[in-house]
């Protein structure tokens, strides 16, 4: 019988149940059962009668709706993760595309991960996070177990992945040895196996566990590159981290072979060509965020050298705020940025950051109000509003055509990979003077050496006067550990290549080394820039062909702060250690 008013009393005891703002109460799994079915249904990826036998079946076996649909064959678990994810709102874990983080799957015992069908993913330190995988996010009781084990402090992240594929890879990760060091004893013991295809198989193979653990292990050291170099009787695995390559391991030559095969399979490259370089792609997530993985291969005297650049977006696409170009340089950068048309050139050598700053002023100006197109070789980023064209060696389009093809696109904003000679040069330029605000590199020891090498390059000082918004000249100096890091005085020496008096001498900080900075003494870079920004007094000094004395009168009279300077303060502020500055910018005339 209903109750006074129409309601039943079903109804109004759940509404008068207390509300939690934070947990929503756990749906009742038959009701959750039907929800999943009738959106299959409007989805129309299954028909009434196939959710009807599902049910039914269901109720019979007593398995979760989406096991059954998947074992019937009316849905895939690819399928049915994907619609679970989107009816959660929540990201969906995908095995075939991402590596597990051994450290964070032995997080949980194996029987409580098997009875609960869940399995931590990631572990991320810097945001204090663990990714689980669950093949029912609605169970509450299953993450408040798994909270008993987890890290304290860390925030649970529940990611929806369907219940065959999690079997599977509890499967993997309790029935296999999944650290480096129990990986390679693994190996010296004689365990292994042929490759193969198909995932559950391949993950017999040690040498397969083993690169997917030496991946995760070098991205979450912050490594830039994976460095696997053959020698005479083993081979030497290096990270570089910080720009400096660290050594990490050594393995017997006779297993390179069968790591070399696993890595040019993840980046489809010829397995049966070890005589030719190569270059290839892979992407996966790694540590709870998509990386790019580059690799390039190369023939030795003693074998393949095989070179993986780790593209991670999440450390590389920063605010300009965060490039640590400090307060002067981000304002002015910023107000340079508002003009509407005109050249920003960035140059620097090979690793000095200048994609990173690249990326993060197309970040800055990106909105869906304009359209910006870029000129790459290679693509090294993916972002969003943003077309992004791949020039290739061998095909038939390269930085000029690429210009002119742009410039039929109606862009507002461009970015030209890299200024390499005259007619690209002067398709940068012709862009800039058609309206355009245009980003490129170029090659040149300092900002003020840009002009001198666009006009050697070929391209007349008329264009180049009033064309130009600023050349950005930078390095990349170890930022100092600040766990370890040890001030004192500095010395004569010091105070000289400072360029300061030596009567009352500053604190300046030496790396010391600990547990935190790897006992490197350093964690992280800071960039060591200076900005030539180009007003009307210097266009004209260009125009006339003025030399680069004058250039660099004129620049230092309107606010100029060279590099050196830059780092000096960097260097004086605790940021940095003279010894890195040193190794950064050019000092010899103060040596």
């Amino acid at each position: 019988m209903a109750a006074p008013g129409g309601m039943a009393g079903g109804q109004r005891a759940a509404i008068l149940q207390p509300f939690s703002a934070t947990v929503p109460p756990e749906p009742a799994e038959d009701a959750v059962a039907t929800r999943l079915g009738d959106r299959l249904i409007a989805l129309k990826l299954l028909s009434p009668d196939q959710v009807d036998v599902a049910l039914r079946e269901k109720t019979r076996s007593g398995k979760r709706l989406g096991e059954v649909l998947v074992e019937l064959g009316f849905l895939t678990t690819g399928a049915l993760a994907q619609v679970l994810a989107d009816a959660a709102g929540l990201e969906r874990f995908d095995p075939g595309t991402t590596i597990v983080d051994p450290a964070a799957a032995r997080l949980l015992p194996q029987a409580l991960a098997a009875r609960h069908q869940m399995l931590p993913v990631a572990l991320s330190d810097a945001d204090r996070t663990v990714q689980l995988a669950m093949a029912d996010v609605h169970d509450l009781p299953a993450l408040d177990q798994a909270r008993r084990y987890l890290p304290a402090g860390y925030r649970v992240e529940p990611m929806v992945c369907a219940d065959g594929a999690l079997q599977d890879l509890i499967a993997q990760h309790f029935g296999f040895e999944t650290s480096i060091d129990g990986i390679l004893r693994e190996i010296e013991d004689g365990g292994t196996a042929r490759t193969s295809d198909a995932d559950t198989e391949s993950y017999r193979n040690p040498t397969v566990r083993l690169v997917n653990a030496l991946l995760v292990d070098a991205v979450n050291q912050g490594a830039s590159d994976i460095h696997f170099e053959p020698e005479g009787a083993f081979v030497r695995l290096r990270y570089r981290i910080d720009g400096v390559l660290h050594q990490v391991r050594t393995f017997h030559k006779d297993y390179w072979s069968s790591i070399a095969v696993r890595l040019k399979v993840m980046a489809s490259l010829n397995i049966a060509d070890a005589r030719n370089p190569q270059d290839g792609r892979f992407s996966y997530r790694v540590a709870a965020r998509e990386v790019d993985f580059r690799v390039a291969s190369l023939p030795t005297v003693h074998g393949e050298n095989i070179v993986l650049r780790i593209l991670d977006k999440t450390r590389s696409l920063v605010p300009l705020e965060e490039l640590g170009f400090g307060d002067r340089n981000v304002a002015l950068l910023k107000r340079l940025l508002l003009r509407p048309e005109g050249l920003i050139l960035v140059t620097g050598p090979t690793g000095s950051g200048k994609t990173t700053t690249l990326y993060s002023m197309l970040d800055h100006l990106s909105t869906p109000a304009v359209n910006i197109m870029t000129l790459e070789d290679p693509v090294e980023y993916r972002l969003p509003l943003i077309r992004q064209s791949e020039v290739r060696e061998g095909s038939q389009l390269n930085f000029a055509d690429g210009v002119r093809s742009i410039l039929r696109q109606d862009p507002d904003i461009i970015l030209v990979g890299e200024v390499r000679d005259r007619e690209s040069a002067q398709m940068a330029i012709r862009a800039a003077i058609t309206g355009h605000r245009v980003f490129t590199t170029l090659h040149t020891n300092d900002a003020l050496g840009t002009v001198s090498r666009l006009v050697d390059i070929g391209i007349p000082v008329d264009l180049l006067a009033g064309n130009i918004i600023c050349a950005i000249a930078q390095r990349l100096a170890r930022r100092l550990c600040g766990e370890c890091k040890r001030g004192a005085p500095a010395t004569a020496e010091a105070c000289r290549l400072l360029g300061i008096g030596d009567i009352d001498p500053p604190v300046i900080h030496t790396a010391v080394g600990c547990e935190a900075c790897r006992h490197t003494g350093y964690r992280g870079r800071i960039a060591l820039v200076e900005i030539l920004r180009f007003d009307d007094r210097l266009d004209e000094l260009v125009a006339s062909g003025g030399n680069r004395h004058a250039l660099r009168a004129v620049a230092l009279e309107s606010g100029f702060v060279p590099m050196i300077e830059d780092g000096t303060a960097k260097v004086l502020d605790g940021t940095t250690s003279l010894d890195e500055l040193i190794a950064a910018v050019d000092m010899t005339q103060r040596m």
